[in-house]
């Protein structure tokens, strides 16, 4: 039988196939380099330099105005708490929901299986959630982000899925033991479901730290506003959010650059610890036909 290992392939498909992977890297990561070496940068240095991975004075002003900041201290503070708060809460509600849609001896499982599908082909539109969310007298506040993100239907559909291919011998075990319901869940299911739980995780986080236009949608007072609203105000109106002093104005495009990595640095963290899940994960959680 002829082996599909990529190391028994040809040479030269795996030169075609490396040069393409290093052409992606070299595409992404030039980017993402630029902005992290121009925020080390002066604001002559950019304007009149333009495009460069290298400066030629370095400096940590940009870095040091922002964390002397007050604006970007508090949207930064505000993302963080969106993301843990929004994340958990999600997570909770994603994975007590999947775990019962799950089982099949849940009544109307059929129907609400349905229901789920058809919120992820079909949405209501701005509008009416925008009116759901203001009679409901959530506007202004952190809730109104939380409850309206709080289960993704693709997310809950692979999670699901997961359980779904839970083991049954261990299940029908823990129950001849006198396992409850919800101990089985906590004790046995989740555990065992950790790379689904920890990809789906990062999914969320994603997702509620790079929010951004429900926040411009749902809250108004300027001190709830997360970091991605603080970069569009700093992009759009620099000279109100970067201060009205020579030295802040000096900074700008630095400053800018340096907001930028801020914002990437938390995600950078988080990832390398759920990387291992990630692939696992997503396998794991394939949706049967």
């Amino acid at each position: 039988m002829k082996s599909h290992d990529f190391r028994g392939r040809d040479p030269l498909h795996q030169t075609v196939v490396y040069s393409l992977l290093v052409l992606v890297l070299i595409i992404v990561l030039i980017p993402f380099m630029y902005v992290v070496f121009a925020s080390f940068a002066t604001k002559q240095e950019i304007l009149t330099r333009g495009f460069f991975l290298i400066p030629k004075v370095w400096t940590l002003n940009a870095y040091a105005y922002l964390m002397e900041n007050k604006n970007f201290l508090t949207s930064f503070k505000n993302s963080v708490f969106i993301a843990v708060v929004g994340t958990t809460i999600s997570m909770v509600l994603t994975t007590l929901m999947a775990y019962g849609l799950s089982k099949s001896w849940l009544k109307g499982r059929k129907v609400l299986n349905f229901m789920v599908l058809f919120t992820m082909l079909f949405s209501g539109g701005i509008i009416p959630l925008y009116l759901l969310v203001k009679g409901l007298n959530l506007l202004d506040s952190y809730w109104s982000l939380f409850l309206t993100g709080a289960i993704v239907p693709f997310n809950l559909i692979v999670i699901r899925s997961s359980f779904q291919n839970f083991p049954s011998e261990i299940e029908e075990s823990a129950r001849m033991d006198g396992c409850s319901e919800f101990k089985l869940l906590w004790k046995i299911v989740l555990p065992l479901s950790m790379p689904v739980l920890a990809t789906f995780t990062l999914f969320y986080t994603v997702d509620y730290w790079n929010s951004y236009f429900n926040s411009i949608l749902y809250l108004t007072s300027a001190d709830k506003m997360p970091l991605q609203v603080f970069l569009r105000q700093m992009l759009i109106q620099p000279s109100e959010n970067m201060g009205a002093t020579q030295e802040g104005l000096e900074f700008s495009p630095a400053v800018r650059m340096a907001a930028v990595v801020f914002t990437a640095i938390p995600l950078l963290v988080v990832y390398p610890f759920l990387q291992k899940y990630f692939n696992q994960g997503m396998l794991l959680g394939s949706v049967k036909g």
